[in-house]
């Protein structure tokens, strides 16, 4: 067997006792010019069509970093793979990314069953998961106790539940359906819904599941109908949550308000979606700044994403290219002599905000703390703010 340094790297940490943090001299990666990352994304399968947005965010501040020479005297370099939103790919995926790359971390990999299915192989290889788009929940689960794995997306039980308790108490709402995609994601969603009919003593009037890759909502409508619902909450990505708002409109359910959790609330969702959009709710984890909303820093960033892509900048895109800049602003603060050790524990004394962020935010037990959450609503082609900022945590919406 050849004794490559994350060969030596697994067998340090089964030397270690349970749940220390070893690390060696030099992890994998770690280059005297270069710093190796990885991530694996969905570039042909169900939801590929977002993944440009998504990849361009995270190129986009890598690039700048080594047009300005790097990081503490080394440059970076990306490595993208394909999972295609299957968790079999997935681990074929990462397994390249662990074994051939040798990559120092993951940043940002996409989808809740791809990250579930991979993150406890990326840690115990002693490899830093940073930011994954899934829900955290879940990952967190999977990776098992591990100060290896740091989570930025806001948990989709506490966010629902929140947005869900806002419309039952300010869109008189009566009877509530639900419209999910099985599998982890919808699971969540779920459990937040059902939490938030629970506080209300309400029951939950229909529900109806769909499989990625689905795009035929129109059964799953009709029985929200059928049912009587006045609010349909959704668990679904960008193509999903159209279809069932053009459903709706299909069908001239003129009292139904639909709400999307927050992988449908997006700009792109807009964009694609156009009129059967308007007036949908969705659950808002990051601001959205039109550019007569944009400050002097979203304005700036905006017009540099233009030039380097030749195309429209993204709310996606700008969440993204922040998780990216948190992550490289504590390889930068962890100093020259970096080591996953030093990195891990600058990552979690510190506080950032971004180019969208609602507030400054920091890491408590390695998740993203406050979860800023807001209700919006698509009035005349925008997302728009129905309700304030606030930490579900801590308050109602």
């Amino acid at each position: 067997m050849t004794l490559n340094r994350r060969t030596l790297l697994k067998t340090s940490i089964a030397a270690a006792a349970p749940g220390a943090l070893w690390t060696p001299a030099r992890a994998a990666g770690i280059g005297d010019k270069e710093l190796v990352l990885g991530t694996h994304l969905d570039l042909s399968g169900p939801v590929a069509i977002a993944m440009p947005v998504i990849r361009n965010g995270i190129q986009m501040r890598i690039d700048e970093a080594n047009e300005a020479g790097g990081i503490n005297g080394r440059k970076l370099r990306l490595v993208i793979e394909d999972n295609a939103s299957q968790p079999s790919q997935a681990v074929r995926a990462v397994d390249k990314l662990i074994r051939k790359d040798e990559v120092f971390a993951l940043l940002c990999p996409f989808g809740s069953g791809p990250n579930v299915a991979t993150v406890k192989k990326a840690v115990d290889a002693g490899v830093i998961c940073f930011a994954p788009y899934a829900a955290s929940a879940l990952v967190r689960q999977a990776a098992g106790q591990t100060p290896l794995l740091f989570t930025t997306n806001l948990n989709y039980d506490s966010t629902t539940s929140a947005a869900v308790r806002w419309a039952t108490g300010n869109l008189g709402t009566k009877k509530v359906g639900f419209v999910y995609q099985e599998g982890p994601f919808g699971d969540l969603v779920g459990k937040g819904v059902k939490a938030a009919l629970a506080a209300k003593g309400m029951p939950l009037a229909a529900e109806a599941s769909y499989k990625v890759g689905d795009l035929d909502f129109s059964s799953h409508v009709a029985r929200m109908q059928a049912a009587g619902v006045d609010l349909i909450v959704c668990a679904t990505t960008t193509r999903e949550t159209i279809a069932v708002a053009a459903e709706v409109k299909k069908l001239g359910l003129t009292g139904v308000n639909v709400l999307t959790a927050s992988p449908g609330r997006a700009g792109l969702t807009i964009a694609l979606g156009k009129e059967a959009m308007e007036g949908v709710y969705g659950v808002g984890t990051w601001r959205i700044a039109t550019p007569d909303q944009a400050n002097a820093t979203e304005k700036a960033w905006a017009e540099s994403y233009r030039k380097r892509f030749k195309a429209e900048p993204d709310d996606v895109a700008a969440t993204f290219y922040d998780y990216t800049s948190w992550f490289l602003q504590e390889v930068r603060n962890a100093g020259r002599d970096l080591t996953t050790e030093k990195l891990v524990k600058a990552l979690q004394a510190s506080t950032f905000k971004g180019v969208n962020s609602y507030d400054t935010q920091r890491f408590a037990n390695n998740h993203i703390d406050p979860e800023w959450t807001r209700v919006e609503q698509v009035v005349q082609g925008r997302w728009t703010a129905r309700s304030s900022v606030v930490d579900p945590a801590k308050i109602s919406l």
